[in-house]
């Protein structure tokens, strides 16, 4: 297991995704404005999804016609394109889709480290399967939380978080209590 970017208790270390939330889920500010953020947020996803689409189409277009048909079967690719955009991006070092990074957003999971490639593509595949079935009506469900969590992130242990309250692209600083000693105040 990679080190956890977020401050863990050693006996959590190793904990499962959906065992008790750490310490720094209970911060207001990492949840700040999330709902429309990750509206907007994947507005500019559909968009730029929609400009990688355009390109490979117009690319395997080119290639059938160049090949009289024999690379048509290559279009069968053009539905992996947006569960690639999600899974590469959000398990990437940012944790973030282009999208998410306008507007202020990343993905973490509930230990606090960054997500891999297998948890982002659960995420992304729970999304597209989730939000098909209700068609979108799934969505609602970050209104009525607090921590802002739609049903995929609940089921695949991701938590968004406001990038610019976590103090740093690394760590989230632990609360102080309320009493400090000597040059700690």
């Amino acid at each position: 297991m990679a080190n956890p970017t977020l401050p863990v208790p050693a006996d959590r270390a190793q904990s499962g995704w959906f065992d008790a939330m750490a310490e720094w889920l209970d911060r207001p500010e990492h949840f700040d404005g999330l709902a429309w953020r990750r509206f907007f947020a994947y507005i500019v996803d559909i968009i730029v999804i929609g400009l990688i689409g355009w390109a490979v189409w117009f690319a395997l277009a080119a290639a059938a016609l160049a090949t009289f048909g024999l690379a048509s079967p290559l279009f069968a690719i053009m539905p992996a394109i947006p569960l690639a955009y999600h899974t590469l991006l959000i398990g990437g070092a940012r944790s973030a889709t282009l999208g998410m990074r306008m507007f202020d957003v990343e993905m973490r999971a509930f230990t606090g480290e960054r997500p891999d490639l297998g948890r982002a593509l659960l995420g992304t595949i729970l999304f597209y399967v989730t939000v098909a079935l209700t068609s979108g009506l799934i969505l609602l469900l970050g209104v009525f939380n607090r921590r802002r969590r739609l049903a995929h992130d609940l089921l695949c242990g991701l938590v968004a978080v406001r990038t610019s309250a976590l103090g740093g692209p690394q760590v989230i600083l632990p609360r102080r209590s309320g009493r400090t000693r000597g040059l700690d105040a």
